[in-house]
Formats: structure tokens, sequence, C-alpha cells
């Protein structure tokens, strides 16, 4: 069951796509926050109490695919992956990283956390064995993981309407967006305090991420609305019409 929790109060921001038939809403409470991935850093993980020496982060579950594409491009990084990269190098090989089934497939676990995620001590680097692969390559390791990795803690959703025309939404990653799984975990980021102590707004720290997702075009007028003074409204477009005749 899903634990209910009281919201506070948050903006938004949308704007039609530069390119597509498509309406963006934007977190704007998130993305102008000074949140930073702590992975490393104090992360407490996902586990039912705090594991910090783990440093696991969000990666103690194993990873399930967007879809057929995204599973497609692990499977293709997998091959290149090394033993000097991935501890369980062996354990993985000959497809054996892959459980499940149909729309269930996910990556295996093994000692507690995605067969992917190398434990501290690992001489070869402690985290994603995509990510010090992809680094040591001189390549961006979101091309390398499965999408919701290197998406998490901003989500990107869609709603097509009637007609084709879609509606798209980045929000920052909550709980629930683990399923009924989410209410056991003892701290997740987005909820605390700790994690909200970047230099930058998260609208720059993801800006790879975020264009990803976006575009470059929508990525560049989001920002353009994130960074309007807030103090000041912005008129409907009727209105704005209206007064620039």
């Amino acid at each position: 069951m899903t634990v209910l929790r009281e919201e506070q109060p948050r903006e938004w921001v949308s704007f039609e796509d530069p390119d597509e038939l498509r309406t963006w809403m934007i977190d704007a409470t998130f993305l102008r926050s000074n949140y930073k991935c702590i992975y490393g850093e104090g992360c407490k993980g996902v586990h039912d109490d705090p594991t910090p020496e783990l440093m696991q982060g969000c990666c103690s579950y194993g990873a399930h695919f967007l879809d057929e594409d995204d599973m497609k491009s692990v499977k293709k990084y997998v091959k290149r992956l090394k033993r000097k990269h991935w501890k369980n190098f062996d354990k993985g090989k000959d497809g054996k990283w892959l459980v499940g089934k149909g729309d269930d497939m996910k990556t295996r676990v093994v000692n507690g956390a995605c067969i992917f995620h190398n434990p501290p001590g690992f001489e070869g680097g402690t985290g994603c064995a995509f990510h010090i692969a992809a680094v040591e390559a001189g390549e961006r390791h979101m091309d390398w993981k499965p999408d919701v990795c290197w998406q998490v803690p901003v989500r990107h959703e869609d709603y097509t309407e009637d007609g084709g025309y879609v509606i798209s939404t980045i929000r920052e990653w909550k709980r629930r967006d683990w399923g009924e799984g989410g209410d056991d975990f003892h701290w997740w980021c987005t909820e605390s305090a700790d994690a909200f102590v970047g230099k930058d707004p998260a609208y720059v720290f993801f800006k790879d991420e975020l264009t990803e997702m976006m575009g470059a075009k929508a990525y560049k007028v989001m920002v353009e609305q994130l960074t309007r003074p807030t103090a000041v409204p912005l008129p409907h477009p009727a209105v704005r019409s209206r007064t620039q005749k």
C-alpha cells in the first residue's frame, strides 16, 4: 500500500516545444533548487537502514528497462566491459546479468546490489561498471547505462492526448515512482536536505541529462523560463498578443 505524504506547494512552468506538437510541464521548484547527487558523498542508500558505507546509492535492486531500445543499447555496451571494469564479470558473462521475462526484464542482483555495481575495495573502482568504463573510453556514461540509471532522480513522463499531442512532464523522482517498495526506503535523496548542497541550480547540474531527455532547443527555452524574475507574472498568450499589436 502506498503511503500518502503531505506535499508542500511548488511552482511549475510550461511551454510549447519549439519543434514538436508537445507541451513541457516543468517542476520549477526542484530544478531551481540546489539539489545534486551525493553518491559517494554521504548518500545513505535505499535499504531499510542507512548504509552509506556500501556506496550503492539507488543501485541496490537492479535496473528495469524502459523499452526494447533501452535493453538493446545496454546489451551492446555490456560487450565492451572488461574484467578490470566489472567485479562480477564472470558471474554476468554470456547474458547471465539479465533476469525476468517480457516487460519485467531487469539487471540481476548479486550480493545485495545490481550486478554492475562494484563494491568499495574493487581495484577497478567503486560504483557502476558502465560509468567506470565510459569514463576510461572518454564517452558519455549516459550512453552506456540503462536509461533509468542516468535519469534518476529526474523523471520524464509522457502523456499522449487524442490526436497525438504529447504532454511531457519533468519532475523530481519520488518514492512512489518505485512502486510500493519505495515506501520501505529508509531514506530517499529528493526528500532530504542532505542532497540540497550543490553550488549550481539543478537544471545546470543535470544539463546533459535534461538535454538528452528534452532536446537542446527545449532545454534552452526551459532555462529562459526558469531564470525569469519570479516576481513578474507571465501574461496569458492571448493578452500578450493583444498588447503587442
